[in-house]
């Protein structure tokens, strides 16, 4: 095996850990390296390679994320064949950039639409400018800008936090990475939803912790399920979007909500809370109450990203960590980018302190809720016969189960790409390639009336075609 890796071409370019990795991947797609046989050990490759040890450590762990690998404690790394969620993963991120004009993003990927004002931005930034000149350039506190962190504290927390408390960062996926880094070692185990947000799946693959899922209900996880799960094992982390959860736009209920916290006092662990979208609260029954309002123990480790309220472009958020894992945090933080741009942060804080942001939420929230209206009559409407789905009461995506279990999310996604439509197929959203493909999400932040409307009708077309 190591006569064949060792002709691996180096490219000026490309890192040499990435030429190894290319290299041991191409050799496992040709089936000259067996799915599940071993692969040599860091000190032979790095011998017969004449590089240092740390390079094939970053090309195993490259195989690692890529799916290429597995690694076993004690044993070794073993060769893995690239499963069918991983290869529709690279084929679904791809389709993003070869779109054609007049396409129809039911996926919510694209930034194509702002709705922001535009005007109000360009004066924002002119006056942060203005008032604080060269500073906005310079490096700021890793902890993120101050007078950010303050008017945080102040506008959503009501000055009930230590300002020391709130990290700043470049938005809820860097949140969950920097969650992961300061909590998780190898093989530490994690609780996510069944199904859950696939960019906080791979967080937790990247740092090669034990995955459960525990399956939704209507208003949130099965608890039985879950503390089944608890009483047989050590967790460590239950990661949650507590509402309009990504994809299937279930919110918790309080109840639940008491009783998630209750156990994780009870086995010891601490819960990521993603709170990515509860500003478009639609319906006036569903109230907002986090987790983290109700946490006595310091249990609940908050995200909030601010890119649905500002710009999406604008990858911004803060977390509220533990006080106990401070410096984990902190130093996770560092290691991660030093600091976050300090211009959009000075603008974002700018715009929360001294502009209509509460009128802009309204705004959207009214825009939204008009293609949450039309997109929930179509569905019930055209497409009651092949799905069945539920109204979230807010969020920005509808999650549908196909009820015809010869269909599938994936082919039908490839069908719909033909025809310029985008949809998100819900084997993104499992840990495992074989379920999911009953479901898939549809969105309306890029897509206006008419586009939901053509888009739909083409969804319907295609389910047509397959009952036939």
């Amino acid at each position: 095996m190591i006569e064949e890796i060792i002709k691996v071409q180096f490219k000026e370019d490309t890192p040499k850990y990435k030429c190894i990795g290319l290299r041991i991947k191409e050799l496992i797609d040709k089936n000259i390296i067996k799915d599940g046989e071993k692969l040599p050990s860091i000190r032979d490759l790095k011998e017969a390679l004449n590089v240092n040890k740390v390079t094939i450590i970053n090309a195993y762990n490259y195989l690692l994320n890529k799916g290429y690998a597995t690694s076993k404690m004690g044993s070794g790394t073993f060769a893995k064949r690239s499963d069918g969620l991983t290869k529709f993963r690279n084929i679904y991120s791809r389709g993003f950039k070869v779109l054609n004009e007049g396409f129809i993003d039911f996926t919510g990927e694209t930034t194509n639409e702002v709705l922001f004002p535009i005007k109000d931005f360009k004066n924002i930034i002119n006056k942060v400018l203005d008032r604080d000149g060269e500073e906005v350039l310079l490096t700021q506190d890793t902890l993120g800008y101050e007078p950010l962190r303050k008017t945080i504290n102040n506008v959503f927390w009501d000055n009930t936090l230590n300002t020391e408390d709130i990290l700043i960062v470049s938005g809820a996926q860097q949140g969950i990475d920097i969650a992961s880094k300061s909590l998780l070692t190898v093989n530490d185990n994690v609780v996510v939803e069944k199904p859950t947000y696939g960019g906080a799946l791979s967080v937790f693959k990247w740092k090669r912790a034990n995955i459960f899922e525990v399956p939704i209900d209507e208003d949130g996880i099965d608890i039985e399920k879950f503390e089944r799960i608890l009483k047989k094992n050590k967790i460590s982390l239950f990661y949650t979007m507590s509402y309009f959860q990504n994809p299937t736009g279930v919110s918790y209920s309080l109840e639940k909500k008491k009783k998630i916290l209750d156990l994780a006092s009870k086995y010891d662990f601490y819960i990521i809370e993603d709170d990515y979208l509860s500003e478009l609260i639609y319906e006036e029954s569903l109230e907002y109450i986090p987790f983290k309002y109700l946490d006595r123990e310091d249990r609940v480790i908050y995200i909030k990203s601010f890119s649905k309220i500002f710009l999406p472009g604008v990858r911004l958020g803060y977390i509220i960590p533990p006080k106990v894992y401070h410096d984990n945090f902190f130093k996770a933080k560092f290691n991660t980018d030093i600091s976050t741009a300090s211009l959009m942060q000075r603008a974002l804080e700018y715009y929360i302190a001294n502009c209509n942001w509460r009128g802009n939420i309204h705004n959207l929230s009214v825009e939204y809720k008009k293609r949450y209206n039309l997109m929930g009559k179509l569905i019930k409407e055209e497409l009651k016969e092949y799905v069945d789905f539920k109204m979230p009461s807010g969020g920005l995506n509808f999650y549908l189960r196909l009820k015809n279990d010869k269909m599938s999310s994936r082919e039908l996604y490839f069908k719909l790409r033909k025809r310029n439509v985008f949809i998100t197929p819900g084997v993104l959203f499992f840990r495992d390639a074989d379920e999911g493909d009953l479901a898939f999400r549809i969105g309306f932040s890029q897509t206006d009336e008419e586009k939901i409307l053509k888009g739909l009708k083409i969804i319907k077309e295609e389910l047509d075609k397959w009952h036939i």
